[in-house]
């Protein structure tokens, strides 16, 4: 590692961020089945903390690049996100669990943008290495599902909320060791002009709008894959090794990114992203009774976020100056969040009224969608920027 780049320090706090990903994608669903709740009322109660993306990353990342206090906006979206959730210890019904979904999701959002532009600024010259300190993030998350799925076969779902907010407690303990560090103040190109000046270029605006799509699409898997695979017999055991296999794919994808992104170009890797989401999602939908299409479909996790994240926050950093790193990676979260929330929404209500062939078939189209607006919306890149 570089001399001077706090690298375990980055990487620590990337795992217990993401190892609380890890106890929300594959479970949140599974504790408000526990709870009683019909799909309708899980679908929104997912799609809650998806919405606040749209809100929370840009407030916060507006207010890190007026400031520059990046990192304190991450030490207090910690504290603040655990304070927060701890509510759900109070009551349980929808009304009293919206409000803490939205509440604590507020300033978890807060928290990731704002880390990722510290992380690039101690990278400095060197973002392709990026995904050598975000892999420990996947880490987080196999840790996460493998022992939260043993914990919960022993203990039942009654200790979620328990699991969470020890995850939650050393997000913040992790976010006070880590070192700050401001982004290098590169020239602009000419032109580049200021944060909407960037955002109004075509390839930028396809960018971001294929992000929406993507995340549209993960709707279904994020939501309800867990409750899918129950019912096909599978025991929380297994969902949670299952999860973790697409994460490893994952990893695997993070430790071959530099050299992938010296090949091929940004929109080569995010183009064959969304043509094998289509793919995955309909294994999902079609095919997960058979365990064999099932371990496909998890490997190719590797490519619909593992390539697809890393190419993404290279493409943010080339595309926005020093001035807007922050703004546009919270609008990256914010557009995800926009596309999760719509296709947890649309998950929820057609989940009983189609089935999950339907409801994943729906997504593939969303990402097909995506791979042709990408295909023709990036076509305007210059070469020295798909780089």
């Amino acid at each position: 590692m570089a001399a001077g780049l706090p690298y375990w320090r980055l990487s620590g706090f990337y795992f217990f961020y993401f190892a609380l990903l890890g106890a929300t994608a594959p479970f949140l669903g599974l504790y408000f089945d526990y709870l009683g709740f019909s799909p309708e009322h899980i679908g929104a109660l997912v799609a809650i903390p998806m919405l606040m993306r749209c809100v929370a990353p840009n407030l916060w990342g507006w207010l890190g690049d007026a400031s520059g206090q990046r990192l304190a906006i991450v030490r207090l979206g910690a504290v603040c996100t655990l304070v927060s959730f701890s509510l759900i210890f109070f009551d349980k019904r929808f009304a009293w669990l919206a409000l803490v979904m939205a509440l604590h999701a507020f300033f978890w959002h807060a928290v990731l943008p704002q880390f990722e532009v510290i992380t690039l600024a101690h990278l400095r010259d060197q973002a392709a290495r990026y995904s050598q300190i975000r892999l420990w993030g996947s880490i987080g998350f196999i840790v996460a599902v493998v022992g939260l799925g043993g914990l919960f076969e022993r203990l039942s779902l009654s200790a979620y909320p328990v699991a969470m907010c020890l995850i939650m407690a050393m997000i913040v303990v992790s976010s006070l060791w880590v070192p700050n560090a401001a982004p290098e103040v590169r020239p602009e190109r000419p032109g580049q002009g200021g944060f909407m000046s960037q955002l109004r270029q075509g390839p930028v605006l396809a960018f971001f709008g294929c992000v929406a799509l993507m995340q549209l699409s993960h709707g279904p898997y994020y939501t309800f894959l867990s409750i899918h695979l129950e019912a096909l017999g599978y025991g929380r055991g297994v969902i949670g090794l299952l999860w973790a296999l697409g994460v490893v794919a994952e990893i695997l994808v993070f430790l071959a990114m530099a050299r992938i992104l010296s090949r091929f170009s940004v929109r080569q890797v995010l183009l064959a992203s969304f043509l094998l989401a289509a793919v995955r999602w309909m294994l999902l939908g079609q095919l997960a009774e058979h365990l064999s299409m099932l371990l496909l479909a998890q490997a190719m996790h590797a490519a619909t976020f593992g390539a697809f994240h890393a190419a993404s926050i290279h493409f943010i950093q080339r595309s926005f100056g020093h001035r807007q790193q922050g703004q546009g990676q919270a609008l990256y979260a914010a557009l995800a969040g926009v596309g999760g929330a719509l296709g947890a929404l649309y998950a929820g209500f057609a989940w009983d009224g189609l089935g999950p062939g339907w409801t994943f078939g729906i997504a593939s189209l969303a990402a097909l969608t995506a791979a042709g607006i990408m295909a023709s919306g990036l076509s305007a890149m210059r070469p020295e920027e798909e780089k």
